[in-house]
């Protein structure tokens, strides 16, 4: 699925779904928000629990912009969280 971008605070983000997947997949999920703009890149993660459709890129498609951005206000550096460790 393509990332959806939205603006918030004069910040460019793209966000799509993280791609570790748990043993509650239907349940709940990682989103991974990306600041494109302005410089330097940053990466931020948070788990989601669907509220409409259990599909990881239909539940995205279904938040509005407003939600995201409560979601990535809650978000976390992608440093602190197991989806973000680079191996």
């Amino acid at each position: 699925m393509p990332a959806r971008r939205f603006v918030v605070d004069g910040e460019h983000w793209a966000v799509a779904p993280a791609g570790r997947i748990t043993q509650y997949d239907k349940d709940e999920f990682g989103l991974r928000f990306i600041r494109l703009a302005p410089e330097p890149r940053q990466e931020r993660l948070v788990q989601y629990s669907p509220q409409g459709s259990k599909s990881r890129e239909t539940s995205l498609a279904e938040m509005s912009d407003r939600q995201l951005v409560d979601l990535l206000r809650v978000s976390q550096p992608q440093w602190t969280t197991p989806e973000g460790y680079r191996r």
